[in-house]
């Protein structure tokens, strides 16, 4: 077998889909008015072959993905950490201000991210922290990196890659 050879796995779907509300602030204390995008995902992993002569499972990798991306779908993203913009829960309410701008959402239409701010790049990064679980479970794996990419709109990706810690 070739040792410089390097191997990934790629997973993107019609499926890998979501459908969900945000906002963004820029520049200080510019903030984004409320609106949807259509994000789609794609994830891959790189490292050496394994026992079974392939770098991941397709199959489980795609199966998690699915499900994080399902939490997500249909969904308003808040930011938990961000400096300016404060949420909390009320009840079975959602509010979130930004300076004197104030939004309140159902509960259960919200989905709060422990991230700074709602960002493609951010959610890619958030994605990857849900995958890190199935793809790290496995002692004897030698994976190397995760990227995870979100489309926010057509022809316009966020990437993040995520070094994978070895056991």
């Amino acid at each position: 077998m070739n040792n410089s050879a390097q191997y990934k796995v790629r997973v993107t779907k019609d499926h890998l889909v979501f459908s969900a509300a945000h906002f963004i602030t820029f520049n200080g204390n510019i903030c984004e008015r409320l609106h949807g995008h259509n994000w789609r995902v794609a994830a891959e992993l790189s490292g050496p072959l394994d026992e079974n002569c392939y770098v991941f499972d397709f199959i489980a990798l795609r199966d998690r993905l699915q499900k994080t991306v399902d939490s997500l779908d249909h969904r308003v993203l808040l930011p938990m950490k961000h400096h300016m913009i404060e949420v909390s829960e009320i009840d079975e309410e959602v509010q979130a201000t930004f300076e004197k701008r104030r939004w309140v959402f159902p509960k259960e239409d919200c989905i709060l991210l422990p991230i700074e701010n709602t960002t493609a790049e951010l959610i890619a990064h958030w994605i990857g922290l849900q995958l890190m679980p199935v793809i790290g479970s496995n002692a004897s794996s030698q994976l190397e990196l995760l990227q995870i990419e979100v489309e926010e709109n057509f022809g316009q990706w966020a990437i993040c890659q995520l070094a994978i810690p070895q056991n």
